[in-house]
């Protein structure tokens, strides 16, 4: 009896002491979430903190069509609401993560004790809610075990408040929306772009399965890795099975889909990634300078790589695209040329310089790189950067067939990329001066100087139709008015010139007379100085500013010929005015400046004003319709004639509907250029070396017509094959009442000279 007595007190002292501690234990994790709340252990998101929670939003830049071209950002983050997820991957996140999200209010207790008691081996206890608040407001754990029970007591208590602050549906976007994918994909929206080229909406199951794999360690299971891939994709796989247990699909389905490859479409987002990158570089440039004009309304200055700034633009994303792989397709096949030429050219790349200017050259080019700058700047001494410049690293250099790895000095890497020809393309709708498209260069990671903007190159010939609009607008000229294709002197001292000045002709070929249509067309040098003589360099320059151009012009005959230094951007925004009846609308390139809630900061309007009476404007558009018809520009609209190597990319181009366009071509053949327009759409497009030194030797590949129209006309192929864009091909609108006669039948007879005269004709 009393061994029984014992055997009862014995047990009754193991149960008393069992339920003190689970008591104990019980009272003490409750004492610790009070102190953990009250703030004991550290300061716990206020209410507005849990109301916004703090995140890197990045600014996005947003096209006319609704597409987004790129961002500025710290972190690539661009949240999306729930309505913008999939179900899908709702039923993917919740079905691995946690499936009884609906249930609890934050912490899921049973999963809890699951995770203790097996040590973590099936799972950790963690509910989204309490995945969400580690990453908004702690990040990873701590690896002490104390501080790592103190982080999880926290996060308990911030996980049921979130619970309480938000609805489930906003939980589950925002652990999306915060979460970092790698290889810059902060947030489902940046993932499912990066990873599979979509937006959120479109992903498929196995997608948005493979995206909530990655959630339970991205670095672990990052599908950019090939010895991931396989890992990647079993991972997917328990996705789907957790999809299927909690009927979500169907084990037909479950078991189809794992058998799919990972099937991705990458695109990656840094800045010289994707479209549009030169101009997304301006508009940088831009936005800091309007920040800083724009504080917020408690006195703060935005942050474009933290504040989510909606930057709607001009910019249509298919016209960029096309722009892009015109220039790509004419570059690549004209790099193909010009090397072939250097073969045999013993200064290559260079011509016109000896053994001492190219020294100087490369030096300069030495000065003025990053790595110059960079061991200046840390207090090398000249030698030593010099030095430096010779020694042979492993590098990734430029090739249009890709980049290649190899082994070379900086100073030959220098070198080695002034062989290549640049370029740049503009695209602005004359009507509203909205700027469509805008090609800076040929790769932005490798060439990241602008050629639209930041670049100004001698104009030649596409300078010509500022004199004649000139000589239209004061003289009333016509096209069909006759001139005599004869040399042409302005004796010195007139317009302050030292020295009398008599232009030639490109092979010194005259004779006879010839329209201004017919001059302009076959860009006459003698009858151009006769038209500046008429009405004075002065008002053509005074024209020229009106129209739009900012840079300094002299007042001197010799501008007639394009000898002044323009910008791309400058010229086709002149151009522009007379594709839109005589009125200048300024280039513009945003719509709209709006904050990450969607107010509107600032809506931007087009400014204008009359440069040329509608008639003056109108003839204009007539002279230029004519380069295009039997003129240096006439290769647009033939099917006939050979060019040497193929240098004319695309060609036959066949064009039938009525462009107004002008070729220019520099001395030693240093810039081609080509200004084309059709009633809603003007274009410009540069092609050069980086050095005036670089370029071809002769004329017949070197003119603007070899370099720089073909990119036009492969462009404006692109353009017009989709219909959506409605780019006109309709005739220019003629004013009612035109007064100057338009209308040269009778004026043929001066064919033969012309043809003679052309110095940008194809090789017969």
């Amino acid at each position: 009896m009393k061994k029984k007595e014992k055997t009862n007190n014995q047990f009754s002292k193991y149960v008393k002491w069992f339920w003190i501690t689970v008591l104990g234990g019980v009272l003490t994790l409750v004492f610790l979430f009070l102190l953990a709340s009250w703030g004991v252990f550290g300061t716990l998101p206020t209410f507005e903190e849990l109301e916004n929670p703090e995140h890197n939003l990045a600014s996005e830049v947003i096209s006319i069509d609704g597409k987004t071209l790129g961002k500025y950002f710290k972190e690539n983050r661009t949240p999306v609401k729930f309505k913008d997820l999939p179900e899908n991957l709702v039923n993917a996140l919740v079905s691995t993560e946690d499936e009884r999200f609906y249930e609890h209010s934050g912490i899921d207790f049973k999963a809890t004790f699951r995770a203790i008691v097996k040590m973590g081996k099936e799972g950790g206890g963690s509910t989204i809610t309490q995945q969400l608040a580690k990453l908004l407001f702690h990040g990873e754990g701590s690896k002490n075990l104390p501080e790592r029970i103190l982080q999880k007591v926290k996060e308990y208590v911030i996980a049921v408040r979130l619970e309480k602050q938000y609805t489930k549906q906003e939980i589950l976007a925002m652990y999306l929306n915060k979460y970092d994918f790698l290889n810059q994909a902060v947030g489902i929206r940046s993932a499912s772009r990066i990873y599979f080229g979509k937006e959120p909406k479109e992903l498929t199951i196995p997608e948005s399965a493979m995206l909530v794999g990655m959630l339970k360690n991205a670095s672990y299971f990052n599908p950019l890795r090939q010895s991931r891939k396989k890992l990647v994709k079993n991972r997917r796989n328990v996705v789907l099975h957790q999809m299927f247990k909690n009927h979500f699909i169907s084990e037909v389905q479950k078991d189809s889909l794992q058998k799919l490859d990972l099937e991705l479409n990458v695109n990656r987002e840094g800045h010289s990634d994707g479209y549009a990158t030169y101009f997304r570089e301006y508009l940088r440039d831009f936005m800091k300078k309007w920040i800083k004009k724009n504080p917020k309304p408690d006195g703060t200055f935005y942050n474009l790589h933290r504040d989510g700034l909606k930057i709607y633009v001009t910019i249509d994303s298919r016209m960029q695209k096309y722009a892009e792989e015109a220039m790509k397709e004419h570059m690549s096949n004209l790099q193909r040329v010009f090397f072939k030429e250097q073969k045999y050219n013993r200064t290559a790349p260079f011509y016109d310089l000896d053994k001492k200017q190219i020294a100087n050259t490369i030096e300069q080019a030495m000065k003025r790189s990053n790595r110059w700058k960079r061991m200046k700047r840390n207090g090398a001494s000249v030698k030593e950067i010099k030095a430096s410049f010779n020694k042979k690293y492993e590098m990734k250099v430029f090739s249009w067939k890709g980049d290649i790895d190899t082994i070379m000095s900086p100073k030959d890497s220098i070198r080695y990329y002034k062989y290549f020809l640049r370029s740049g393309l503009l695209s602005i709708e004359p009507q509203s001066g909205h700027i469509k498209a805008w090609v800076g260069g040929i790769n932005y990671k490798h060439f990241q100087f602008d050629a639209v903007k930041q670049q100004k190159r001698q104009v030649g010939s596409t300078f010509k139709p500022f004199v004649y609009a000139t000589a239209i607008n004061q003289l009333n000229l016509s096209p069909c008015d006759k001139f005599p294709n004869t040399p042409y002197t302005i004796p010195k001292e007139k317009y302050g010139m030292p020295e009398d000045w008599t232009p030639v002709n490109s092979g010194n070929k005259y004779g006879g007379e010839l329209t201004l249509k017919q001059a302009l067309a076959g860009s006459v040098n003698v009858i151009t100085a006769k038209l500046i003589d008429m009405v004075n360099p002065k008002n053509v320059v005074s024209l020229a500013k009106s129209a739009g151009i900012e840079s300094d012009i002299p007042e001197v005959p010799a501008i007639a010929l394009g000898s002044v230094d323009l910008s791309l951007y400058e010229m086709l925004g002149a151009y522009t005015t007379f594709a839109n009846k005589g009125l200048r609308v300024e280039p513009m390139m945003l719509l709209k400046i709006e904050d990450k809630n969607g107010t509107v900061l600032e809506q931007f309007i087009p400014n204008s004003k009359e440069v040329l009476s509608e008639e003056s404007a109108y003839v204009v558009i007539n002279l230029l319709e004519g380069v295009t018809e039997a003129g240096s520009g006439v290769r647009l609209r033939t099917k006939w004639g050979k060019y040497p190597d193929n240098i004319a990319t695309g060609y036959p181009y066949e064009f039938t509907n009525p462009i107004a366009g002008k070729t220019g071509t520099t001395q030693n053949q240093s810039d081609g250029w080509f200004m084309g327009i059709v009633p809603n759409l003007a274009t410009g497009v540069w092609v050069g070396g980086e050095d005036r030194s670089t370029h071809f030797a002769g004329i017949i590949k070197g003119q603007g017509a070899s370099m720089a129209l073909p990119i036009w006309a492969l462009y404006y192929k692109k353009l017009y094959a989709d219909k959506s864009l409605n780019v006109s091909q309709e005739e220019f609108e003629k004013p009612e009442n035109l007064s100057i006669d338009v209308n040269c039948d009778d004026a043929t007879d001066a064919d033969e000279n012309l043809k003679n005269t052309i110095d940008e004709d194809p090789e017969f």
